[in-house]
């Protein structure tokens, strides 16, 4: 293996914020790392020309940073709301904790498990739930603890209360819905607002909802895509993270676009997970800013 940086062996800080845009904001935050032994590895900034907001995400090596992990927040709380900043702190030696809900399809489980054992996303995934069964010896072949809780419109409620429990029982950060095909409640998409991934198999805004494969094949669309974004109370409507498409023809059946999709599917929730977990993504509205 080739020998790790100073930087990677020191670890490094994420900020990630936006504000109303004015004049010297990166020199302002530039200057609050430098001033305290920082040194910038990476910066990327934008601003929302129609909203007048600016976002920036820095990355900077702790190796010789004179304030503790722990007190950070508190040292740059001043700065931050003198700004009237949204932001957010995070570090990349601390792994975030994600748990992955599915139901029967297997395809985007696999690949998020594939690429979680090589390495590829800086997570720990505790544990799997499901509202069936059949995906269990997926978990088992990984040594993840694998949660059932069959979902009916009985016990709904009752179910969100038990996952709820075990999310916070096992400390968890955020959330992948990976194809988990239930509606989540608005009080838990409130709870955990802007900590739920979801895969939808169209490229939104098309075809919402359920069956969005067929709906294209009878619309004979060109094109199809995958969109992974952010739960809202609306569904199929939340904050647009990762899309791709792959074009179509009249000669492709319903069976060939579900087949494709599939592949589509993977691969977009897969890179949403990887930028997420990488701390590369910022909410604006309905929207939001990915530095990648």
């Amino acid at each position: 293996m080739p020998p790790q940086s100073p930087h990677a062996a020191a670890g490094n800080a994420v900020l990630l914020l936006s504000c109303p845009d004015r004049r010297g904001l990166v020199s302002r935050l530039s200057l609050f790392i430098f001033e305290r032994g920082g040194n910038i590895i990476d910066l990327d900034e934008h601003v929302d020309p129609v909203e007048g907001r600016f976002f920036i995400r820095i990355l900077w090596s702790l190796e010789e940073f004179s304030i503790p992990e722990e007190e950070l927040e508190e040292e740059f709380r001043p700065l931050a709301e003198e700004l009237g900043a949204a932001w957010a702190l995070r570090f990349t030696g601390r792994k975030s904790r994600v748990a992955v809900f599915v139901s029967r399809y297997d395809h985007c489980l696999q690949e998020l498990l594939w690429r979680h054992g090589i390495g590829e996303f800086q997570i720990e995934i505790p544990l799997i739930v499901s509202n069936h069964p059949d995906l269990q010896p997926l978990a088992d072949h990984c040594g993840i603890p694998f949660h059932v809780i069959p979902v009916s419109s009985e016990n709904r409620m009752a179910v969100e209360k038990q996952t709820t429990a075990l999310l916070e029982a096992h400390d968890v950060d955020w959330v992948v819905l990976a194809r988990y095909m239930q509606v989540l409640s608005p009080a838990f998409v409130e709870r955990w607002r802007g900590r739920v991934i979801n895969i939808h198999h169209s490229f939104l805004p098309a075809f919402v909802g359920g069956n969005p494969y067929r709906q294209a094949y009878e619309r004979g669309v060109k094109i199809i895509g995958a969109t992974s974004h952010f739960i809202t109370e609306e569904l199929d409507q939340g904050p647009i993270i990762e899309q791709d498409t792959v074009r179509v023809t009249h000669r492709d059946s319903l069976a060939d676009l579900i087949r494709r999709g599939r592949d589509l599917e993977r691969l977009v929730l897969a890179r949403a997970v990887r930028l997420h977990s990488e701390h590369r993504i910022l909410l604006n509205g309905t929207k939001t800013v990915v530095f990648d």
